[in-house]
């Protein structure tokens, strides 16, 4: 068994995983700084945001930018946010996830 641990922050889809390396703060999330994480096909169904030990909402103009890409945005804490995802993909959902250190 392989436990990696992503100090930084993680980026999640249904293909990778990726180490966050320089991830912003919340207050400072963009979509740029999640890289190509919507680059797929079909697109994501939404994106979960992992915003660390606490939830924290994101910036509107944030949210705005995510959704006018037709994606929308499930902000919560990062553990909750993981586990999420694990329930989720089982279903087979089209998404993926952002989430920061805790």
């Amino acid at each position: 068994m392989r436990d990696d641990v992503f100090p930084d922050g993680l980026l999640l889809s249904p293909v990778r995983a990726l180490a966050w390396i320089d991830a912003p703060t919340v207050d400072a999330l963009t979509p740029e700084s999640l890289g190509d994480l919507f680059d797929l096909d079909p697109r994501p169904e939404f994106l979960l945001l992992g915003t660390g030990a606490n939830l924290r909402q994101p910036p509107r103009p944030f949210v705005r930018a995510v959704e006018a890409l037709g994606i929308g945005v499930e902000a919560m804490d990062s553990r909750a946010a993981a586990r999420a995802w694990g329930v989720l993909r089982a279903e087979e959902r089209q998404i993926v996830a952002a989430l920061l250190p805790l």
